[in-house]
């Protein structure tokens, strides 16, 4: 889940630490045994901090492991320089850490030295507790998630296929922003590519993933006109073409205009980038990648640290529609949901069978199959990365997928758009604030109760963090 370093501060004085070095030791083996338990990677510092040339020594050891976040324990009274030392030595988020065995001054240690910090401005969180305690590990974890999060940002390649869509300023980001504020670059990769690399796909493998698709699915709806067997095979095509650009350009994830050139002259991209998103093709389990619809930037950045913190698929939706009698938003657009929402299943099938494979409708021309499927209920993670005045801040609530009765999901459906993947939401956030305050067309989410961990992204990426709830 997330690479910890976990370092040891004691005592400056000989006499003093050589009698609690056993003490902290074990203190230590319980923590970091704790922190596995709980599935990370746990690098120790390879001496316990009793110097000021081993608090510089031991923690840039550490920091060159790559660690996520450092975790400097308290279990004793510690030399508050020895702190300062060993955070000057490392540059990843730090959590401080005290035992709460009132048999040693652990937490006095923890607030001297958390307090010298302070004085100079690095930044840090503090957490307490035995080393044994599932809630205290559970706390790490949420920053420890975080830090690898924006960390996996930094180096990353974003793979832009096409520009602006329909006009939609919300879906361009600043190239000099990202790579300033985030570490990411952007790969400006032209449509023609996509199409190019579509039609000079393997067909034998398009014609193996429509009979899979037809085999597995709850119906594929040809009607000879918007839908046939040939344009499926297009769209899987497309598929193809883009996983290939991917692999040879080293994209992390990516977003594809389609429209108004790919909608009107050669396929819509739904299939393309439901598949990209889910954690399964016609070949067998894969790796997710986020592909944003309408090349929205800001919306894929906010998939890409979602899937980091909730390490599932990422739902892309629009805010469709507010059925104010019932208090439940309609999240619903043009394909783009991953199949895998449909059951949340780790089978492919099973997912696949609450799925039809519709004509598309009058927006697209060129046709082919929209993927359509209602979201399985459950507790969900919702939001977004917008910008207000230049600057990014995350708006973000709970909520509540929800599915009805055949009829009820038929009405509800029929007040939109049919053909189209759905999700009705109940949003911990009042319609009249979310309507007047949300800074996009498009919504993003997981399940889960994720909003610990999204929190601690907005504090070390150093952006706003608005939370809406109706209390």
């Amino acid at each position: 889940m997330a690479r910890i370093g976990v370092i040891s501060i004691s005592d400056g004085r000989d006499h003093v630490h050589a009698r609690n070095s056993e003490f902290i030791q074990s203190k230590q083996d319980d923590l970091v045994r704790s922190l596995k338990q709980a599935g990370h990677e746990v690098v120790a510092g390879d001496d316990l901090v009793a110097t000021n040339t081993l608090a510089t020594s031991v923690a840039r050891k550490v920091a060159a492991s790559d660690v996520d976040v450092t975790v400097f324990y308290y279990t004793v009274w510690a030399f508050p320089h020895f702190t300062m030392l060993a955070a000057d030595a490392t540059r990843s988020p730090l959590v401080l850490v005290a035992s709460t065995d009132p048999t040693e001054p652990g937490l006095v240690g923890m607030l001297a030295a958390g307090g010298a910090l302070d004085q100079i401005g690095r930044a840090h969180t503090r957490a307490w507790g035995a080393p044994d305690d599932t809630e205290l590990a559970e706390k790490i974890s949420v920053r420890a998630r975080a830090a690898a999060a924006v960390s996996a940002l930094h180096g990353s390649t974003f793979g832009r296929f096409g520009g602006r869509p329909m006009g939609m300023n919300t879906a361009v980001a600043n190239t000099d922003q990202w790579q300033r504020q985030f570490g990411i670059d952007v790969e400006e990769i032209d449509q023609y590519e996509l199409v190019l690399r579509a039609e000079k796909a393997d067909a034998a493998e398009a014609k193996h993933a429509r009979e899979w698709i037809e085999r597995h699915a709850a119906g594929v709806h040809y009607d000879g006109k918007k839908l046939t067997p040939e344009l499926l095979e297009r769209q899987i095509r497309s598929y193809m073409a883009v996983r290939d650009i991917i692999a040879e350009r080293n994209l992390d994830f990516s977003g594809i205009k389609g429209q108004p050139e790919l909608t009107e002259h050669f396929a819509t991209m739904d299939v393309t980038e439901a598949f990209l998103n889910d954690p399964y093709d016609w070949n067998g389990p894969k790796k997710t990648h986020v592909c944003a619809t309408e090349a929205d930037m800001d919306g894929a950045l906010t998939m890409q640290i979602f899937k980091s913190i909730a390490e599932t698929p990422v739902l892309f939706a629009d805010v469709r529609h507010y059925h104010a009698d019932r208090d439940i938003w309609d999240l619903c657009n043009s394909g783009q949901h991953a199949t895998w929402f449909a059951a949340r299943s780790d089978d492919p099938a099973e997912n696949l069978a609450k799925v039809n494979f519709y004509p598309e409708v009058f927006f697209f021309p060129a046709g082919g199959a929209s993927v359509q499927h209602i979201a399985a209920p459950g507790q969900m993670t919702l939001g977004r990365l917008t910008r207000e005045d230049g600057q990014y801040r995350l708006q973000l609530m709970l909520g509540e997928f929800e599915s009805y009765d055949e009829a009820t999901n038929k009405v509800l459906m029929d007040q939109s758009t049919p053909e189209w993947p759905h999700a009705f939401a109940r949003l911990d956030a009042p319609g009249e604030v979310f309507l007047s305050k949300f800074g996009a067309n498009h919504i993003h989410a997981i399940p889960g109760d994720h909003r610990a961990a999204l929190r601690a992204v907005t504090e070390q990426l150093g952006i706003r963090l608005d939370e809406w709830t109706r209390g």
